[in-house]
């Protein structure tokens, strides 16, 4: 299975092959189930586009992060059929992590991708975890008559047996609360969880040694991230995730990262550019964990 280069790069073109770079951003513009807001499949194009105008010195890190090598796959795309693009999508995910070396940040698209990208994790990391930062708790059986909506994203984790962290979550159905009481999923309201200091002590308990992230940008209060399909209020703001997340990546060996969910309005570029610099800033925490630079 050979892995195209994007004709876009993701921040700069710096010349890596697959083979040598760190880093590879998949595209998965993927939008079949949205309820409402429209655009989750313009999202990973306009934060790869956005992502050029991104300083490449790192302020908080003190580093040009992209040095490490950063390659850009071409587009994931539906074909055909949720069940072949579904399935497809797991023999991709499951080639990239056991062909390359390099991390794996998915752009999506809407965040029913994340059903497909986890199970490979699952295959190759005994006892993996789930951060799960979202608005809502995604895990219906089935939502307007689809097993692969948005609103079932983490569904097939949690009956897998998977453990999965949810934070940020401030949007539960009546007919999904009762998955969030199940021994294997553990659900931090934001509004019981105001205090990050204590949410990370939390966090941290809760996951595995092996953890994927899956990133929802309604997670962020919509001041961070308005452009999204299903805005909550009430959200984290910027310092507080990254405070989370660098936590996380810094304390468990993180093996995979999903960003999804942004929905691009035209002229009107917050999000998309944000949403790169949050996946900017992510590669640094990643680099920076596994000493790539050598003044860490």
């Amino acid at each position: 299975m050979k892995i195209q280069q994007n004709k876009n790069n993701f921040l700069i073109d710096n010349n890596v092959s697959l083979e040598k770079a760190k880093f590879v951003i998949i595209p998965v513009p993927y939008e079949q189930t949205t309820s409402y807001g429209k655009g989750t499949k313009n999202g990973p194009s306009e934060i790869i586009k956005a992502s050029p105008q991104i300083e490449l010195w790192d302020e908080e890190l003190k580093c040009d992060t992209y040095k490490v090598g950063i390659f850009t796959a071409d587009d994931f795309v539906y074909v055909s059929s949720e069940k072949e693009f579904f399935s497809n999508i797991e023999k991709y995910v499951d080639h990239i992590i056991n062909s390359y070396s390099a991390f794996p940040v998915f752009i999506g698209g809407e965040h029913s991708i994340t059903q497909g990208l986890i199970p490979p994790f699952q295959k190759r990391y005994k006892n993996l975890s789930v951060l799960h930062f979202d608005a809502h708790a995604d895990l219906r059986k089935e939502y307007e008559g689809s097993k692969h909506s948005h609103a079932s994203a983490l569904y097939p984790a949690a009956v897998s047996g998977a453990k999965i962290v949810q934070i940020g979550i401030r949007s539960v159905a009546s007919d999904e609360r009762y998955m969030t009481e199940r021994p294997n999923v553990k659900t931090l309201l934001m509004n019981e969880n105001l205090d990050i200091k204590k949410l990370k002590r939390k966090v941290i308990d809760e996951l595995s040694e092996n953890v994927y992230m899956t990133i929802d940008v309604d997670g962020f209060d919509p001041s961070v991230m308005p452009a999204t399909g299903t805005p909550q209020p009430g959200g984290f703001m910027w310092y507080d995730a990254l405070d989370v997340f660098s936590e996380v990546i810094c304390k468990k060996n993180v093996v995979g990262i999903d960003v999804v969910e942004t929905s691009p309005v035209k002229g009107f570029h917050i999000t998309e550019f944000n949403a790169a610099k949050l996946i900017y800033r992510l590669i640094g925490y990643i680099s920076k964990k596994r000493k790539y630079f050598s003044h860490w």
